[in-house]
Protein backbone atom coordinates (compact mmCIF):
# COMPACT_ATOMS: atom_id res chain seq x y z
CA UNK A 1 0.00 0.00 0.00
CA UNK A 2 1.38 3.39 -1.01
CA UNK A 3 0.03 6.59 0.51
CA UNK A 4 0.13 9.54 -1.85
CA UNK A 5 0.06 13.27 -1.15
CA UNK A 6 -0.28 15.85 -3.93
CA UNK A 7 0.68 19.51 -3.77
CA UNK A 8 1.43 22.40 -6.09
CA UNK A 9 -2.03 23.29 -7.31
CA UNK A 10 -3.31 26.83 -7.47
CA UNK A 11 -5.03 29.53 -9.51
CA UNK A 12 -3.23 30.81 -12.60
CA UNK A 13 -3.89 32.68 -15.83
CA UNK A 14 -4.04 31.08 -19.29
CA UNK A 15 -0.54 30.50 -20.61
CA UNK A 16 0.99 30.19 -17.16
CA UNK A 17 2.79 27.14 -15.74
CA UNK A 18 2.41 25.03 -12.62
CA UNK A 19 4.31 22.05 -11.27
CA UNK A 20 2.42 19.44 -9.32
CA UNK A 21 4.16 17.11 -6.90
CA UNK A 22 3.07 13.77 -5.54
CA UNK A 23 5.02 12.25 -2.67
CA UNK A 24 4.57 8.56 -1.96
CA UNK A 25 5.26 6.59 1.17
CA UNK A 26 6.66 3.10 1.44
CA UNK A 27 9.56 1.10 0.01
CA UNK A 28 7.75 -0.03 -3.14
CA UNK A 29 7.42 3.43 -4.72
CA UNK A 30 10.53 2.96 -6.88
CA UNK A 31 9.06 -0.25 -8.33
CA UNK A 32 5.63 1.20 -9.07
CA UNK A 33 4.25 2.85 -12.20
CA UNK A 34 2.64 6.20 -11.47
CA UNK A 35 -0.02 8.27 -13.15
CA UNK A 36 -1.81 11.61 -13.04
CA UNK A 37 -5.53 11.99 -13.58
CA UNK A 38 -7.90 14.93 -13.38
CA UNK A 39 -11.57 15.51 -12.78
CA UNK A 40 -13.44 18.66 -13.73
CA UNK A 41 -16.83 19.53 -12.17
CA UNK A 42 -19.58 17.41 -13.68
CA UNK A 43 -17.16 15.27 -15.66
CA UNK A 44 -15.63 11.84 -15.30
CA UNK A 45 -12.09 11.39 -14.05
CA UNK A 46 -9.74 11.35 -17.05
CA UNK A 47 -6.22 10.13 -17.66
CA UNK A 48 -3.53 12.80 -18.01
CA UNK A 49 -0.11 11.12 -17.96
CA UNK A 50 1.74 8.03 -16.75
CA UNK A 51 5.34 7.01 -16.17
CA UNK A 52 7.03 3.64 -15.77
CA UNK A 53 8.64 2.81 -12.43
CA UNK A 54 12.11 3.32 -14.01
CA UNK A 55 11.11 6.37 -16.14
CA UNK A 56 11.85 4.40 -19.33
CA UNK A 57 8.42 5.11 -20.74
CA UNK A 58 5.87 7.88 -20.45
CA UNK A 59 2.43 8.29 -21.97
CA UNK A 60 0.17 11.34 -22.32
CA UNK A 61 -3.40 12.12 -23.14
CA UNK A 62 -3.71 13.88 -26.50
CA UNK A 63 -5.18 16.92 -24.78
CA UNK A 64 -1.96 17.61 -22.83
CA UNK A 65 0.71 16.21 -25.16
CA UNK A 66 3.41 18.79 -25.80
CA UNK A 67 2.32 20.95 -22.85
CA UNK A 68 2.61 18.65 -19.82
CA UNK A 69 5.62 16.60 -18.73
CA UNK A 70 5.59 13.78 -16.20
CA UNK A 71 8.79 12.82 -14.39
CA UNK A 72 9.87 11.17 -11.19
CA UNK A 73 12.67 11.08 -8.65
CA UNK A 74 12.68 7.71 -6.94
CA UNK A 75 15.28 8.85 -4.44
CA UNK A 76 12.68 11.34 -3.18
CA UNK A 77 9.64 9.10 -3.69
CA UNK A 78 8.19 11.89 -5.80
CA UNK A 79 6.47 12.14 -9.16
CA UNK A 80 6.01 15.49 -10.88
CA UNK A 81 3.66 16.95 -13.44
CA UNK A 82 5.04 20.04 -15.13
CA UNK A 83 2.15 21.88 -16.76
CA UNK A 84 2.96 24.60 -19.27
CA UNK A 85 0.75 26.73 -21.53
CA UNK A 86 -2.19 26.12 -19.26
CA UNK A 87 -5.69 26.58 -20.66
CA UNK A 88 -9.05 27.16 -18.96
CA UNK A 89 -10.06 23.62 -19.94
CA UNK A 90 -7.22 22.29 -17.77
CA UNK A 91 -9.17 23.41 -14.71
CA UNK A 92 -9.79 20.35 -12.54
CA UNK A 93 -8.81 18.50 -9.41
CA UNK A 94 -5.62 16.62 -10.21
CA UNK A 95 -4.93 13.24 -8.64
CA UNK A 96 -1.85 11.09 -8.62
CA UNK A 97 -2.20 7.33 -8.55
CA UNK A 98 0.05 4.32 -8.09
CA UNK A 99 0.23 0.84 -9.52
CA UNK A 100 -1.43 1.03 -12.93
CA UNK A 101 -0.93 2.44 -16.39
CA UNK A 102 -3.59 4.28 -18.44
CA UNK A 103 -6.96 3.04 -17.21
CA UNK A 104 -8.09 4.49 -13.89
CA UNK A 105 -9.37 1.05 -12.87
CA UNK A 106 -5.82 -0.30 -13.10
CA UNK A 107 -4.63 1.87 -10.21
CA UNK A 108 -4.81 0.69 -6.63
CA UNK A 109 -3.79 3.79 -4.69
CA UNK A 110 -4.91 7.40 -5.04
CA UNK A 111 -4.03 10.71 -3.49
CA UNK A 112 -6.53 13.22 -2.18
CA UNK A 113 -6.17 15.60 -5.12
CA UNK A 114 -5.01 19.17 -5.65
CA UNK A 115 -7.08 21.90 -7.32
CA UNK A 116 -5.84 23.63 -10.47
CA UNK A 117 -7.82 26.62 -11.72
CA UNK A 118 -6.96 28.39 -14.96
CA UNK A 119 -8.90 31.58 -15.64
CA UNK A 120 -8.38 35.10 -16.87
Amino acid sequence: QIQLTESGGGSVHPGDSLRLLCVGSGPTFSRTNMGWFRQAPGKDREFVAAIYFNSFRTYYADSVKGRFTISRDNAKNTVYLQMDSLRPEDTAVYYCAAGGWIAAASYSNWGQGTQVTVSS
